[in-house]
């Protein structure tokens, strides 16, 4: 999924503001939400297939940060609004 497009749920905005501020695990990102955390962790995977969040493993938990290549993509398209050519 494009960036973009995984950026089109009010959830993943969210999610990724969160991460915004510093990596966070599975279960600090779901205790944000009222949704179940199978419900955040299929947003999460989405914003994985986006290349907006990545994921490492930390004992038994799972922390998520943001992934710089999604990221540097939406910043790309951005650019091209800010220096016209």
């Amino acid at each position: 999924m494009p960036p973009f497009a995984a950026l089109a749920d009010p959830t993943r905005r969210r999610i990724v503001e969160l991460l915004a501020r510093g990596e966070l695990s599975a279960g600090a990102i779901a205790a944000q939400f009222p949704s179940t955390a199978a419900a955040v962790s299929q947003h999460l995977r989405v914003l994985r297939e986006a290349r907006l969040v990545r994921v490492r493993g930390e004992a038994q938990r799972r922390i998520y940060g943001l992934d710089g290549a999604g990221l540097a993509e939406i910043e790309e398209w951005l650019m091209a609004f800010t220096n016209p050519r």
